[in-house]
């Protein structure tokens, strides 16, 4: 059972989520906040294994609430967004999200798109994706940097897995584009998250753009 904690400012929103949730036999809705705040509070209480987070939010908007719940390890971190192209997502996705959906998104594509940041895939339409990490990539940098010093505890394999990623490609793509079989790419997906300190694929994408991975 996947347990789902949504938060959304607009009730109305929230409600149609929650019943869509709830239409699935293996997600289960814990808890609903209405502000970032309340999202962070009810993570560390409830622990939920993702939180459906909108990242226009009251008292605490969603990005500085996924960098808490990323920090303390407390869930995965769905943003939900208007646009494609919002600019909160950048910084929802450098916060460490694990991916991101439109709120116009079809009920079968929530329900999938749960169901898939559950498994650790966290590049949720990668068509989609490629075109945010490119924008991401193209805007003027705000933060320093990340050192390429950080590249060298990944083997060969690891480096062409992490191109990958940067291109925003699936396990199943990236297993066709590297002659490996998929469980071997979440192997290695799993293991350059862990030497990079990275929480997601999305973080991972957007470090191996900046480095010119």
């Amino acid at each position: 059972m996947i347990r789902v904690l949504v938060a959304e400012d607009q009730s109305a929103v929230r409600a149609g989520l929650v019943l869509i949730l709830r239409s699935a036999p293996d997600i289960e809705v814990v808890g609903e906040a209405e502000n970032g705040e309340r999202a962070v509070a009810l993570a560390r209480e409830l622990r939920p294994d993702l939180i459906l987070m909108d990242v226009q939010m009251p008292r605490l908007d969603g990005v500085s609430a996924t960098r808490q719940v990323v920090a303390e390890q407390l869930a995965d971190v769905l943003v939900l967004t208007t646009f494609d192209l919002d600019e909160y997502v950048f910084g929802a996705l450098r916060a460490g999200a694990s991916g991101f959906l439109l709120k116009n998104t079809e009920a079968k594509d929530l329900l999938e798109a749960v169901r898939t940041v559950a498994r650790g895939e966290g590049l949720i339409a990668p068509a989609v994706t490629r075109r945010l990490i490119a924008e991401f990539a193209a805007k003027p940098v705000r933060e320093p940097t990340a050192d390429p010093s950080v590249l060298d505890a990944l083997t060969r394999r690891e480096r062409e897995v992490l191109s990958c990623l940067g291109e925003g490609l699936s396990n199943a793509e990236i297993a066709t584009r590297l002659d490996m079989a998929e469980a071997t790419v979440k192997t290695h997906v799993s293991r350059l998250l862990g030497k990079l300190e990275l929480r997601s694929r999305v973080q991972a994408a957007v470090l191996a753009q900046e480095l010119g991975v």
